[in-house]
């Protein structure tokens, strides 16, 4: 394994739609980019705490992988069709209030449910990292530079929404539509 195909991977996970993009991009959409932002600190604070647990804890976790990668699975299935519901129940009138579920600690929370998270920081540490270099500086500075990663694919959706938000609020409902299809799609795919 080398840096190159490292970053790839980073690139690829976390910059392609899964759960927490696909909430940030309806987030900026219906809520505005600040609402958005702070949805988007809280994931990336998360995002970085699963990265580093997974670093310190890796050799005790893949004992018990394969249970806590069910129960991970089960859950994130049952809050990716949770979101999907609210994404399209979500009220499309120009009066709308803002829902205060875009919250740093909901960001935050998304993380530890969200599988594809899950499976990324469970896997990115011993399998790029430590078998180039296992000493705890390389390890951290590894996990800090795939959060910055991660914080950079959530922010390029934040500016992808925000530029496209005139269009996505002219078509509201079906984009609400579309993500709450996509989301669901993806608590689907979870288990093929």
């Amino acid at each position: 394994m080398n840096l190159t195909s490292l970053l790839i991977y980073c690139f690829i996970v976390t910059f392609t739609p899964g759960p927490t993009n696909i909430v940030i991009l309806s987030t900026v959409n219906n809520l505005g980019t600040k609402k958005a932002m702070e949805y988007t600190y809280g994931a990336t604070v998360a995002f970085g705490l699963l990265l580093a647990v997974s670093a310190m804890l890796n050799t005790m976790l893949l004992t018990f992988l394969p249970k806590i990668l069910l129960v991970m699975q089960i859950i994130g299935t049952i809050y990716m069709f949770y979101l999907a519901y609210q994404i399209y129940k979500m009220d499309t009138s120009a009066q709308a209030s803002v829902n205060q579920t875009a919250t740093f600690v909901s960001g935050f929370l998304m993380q530890f449910v969200n599988p594809k998270v899950i499976l990324f920081t469970m896997t990115v540490i011993p399998s790029y990292v430590l078998p180039l270099d296992s000493s705890m500086p390389a390890v951290t500075l590894s996990a800090f530079a795939i959060t910055l990663i991660g914080f950079s694919a959530f922010v390029t959706w934040v500016l992808f929404g925000t530029i496209f938000k005139q269009f996505l609020q002219a078509h509201r409902k079906s984009v609400n539509v579309i993500i709450a299809l996509f989301l669901g799609f993806a608590a689907i795919v979870l288990w093929m």
